[in-house]
């Protein structure tokens, strides 16, 4: 339950944070979108230094997770065509709804009718990713695999 809070409050922080900031708003995303302010970049500068500088911090010390005290660990990927995929999908949805995941909730929040259809895009387009992407399941056996010749493995 503890989790849950701290989850929800940071949530909360960070809604606060992109509608105090303005990057809930259509005009300041296409305002740089367009290259007509530099706002939304210099924000998002910041926020990569900030990120920067977190994870070099954690990379010195023991990292563990603070609220759930499990070790942390990373790694990276090279990048892949999915990556390339990805975001050229992401870029082409946030220039066409002038809208990110984080300010699509910022909106609903703020009760603004429109951004119910961006959410249901956006749910719709992470359901077929995820649909798309993950291994089918086969169909449980009745019986154990040993038990079933067809199923036990060959023996030479």
């Amino acid at each position: 339950m503890r989790v849950r809070i701290a989850a929800a409050a940071i949530g909360l922080v960070f809604g606060i944070t992109l509608c105090w900031s303005g990057m809930s708003s259509p005009d300041v995303i296409r305002g740089a979108l367009l290259f007509e302010q530099s706002y939304l970049f210099l924000f998002f500068a910041s926020a990569v230094g900030t990120a920067a500088l977190g994870l070099a911090l954690l990379r010195r010390r023991d990292r563990r997770a603070l609220l759930i005290d499990t070790p942390l660990v990373w790694t990276r990927d090279s990048p892949a065509r999915r990556h390339i995929i990805g975001s050229l999908l992401f870029g082409i949805g946030w220039g066409v709804a002038e809208a990110c995941p984080g300010p699509i909730a910022t909106q609903i929040g703020q009760g603004i009718g429109w951004a119910v259809f961006t959410l249901v895009g956006t749910v719709a387009g992470v359901y077929l990713f995820l649909r798309r992407s993950l291994p089918e399941t086969e169909p449980a056996l009745d019986v154990e695999p040993s038990a079933n010749p067809a199923m036990s493995p060959a023996v030479g």
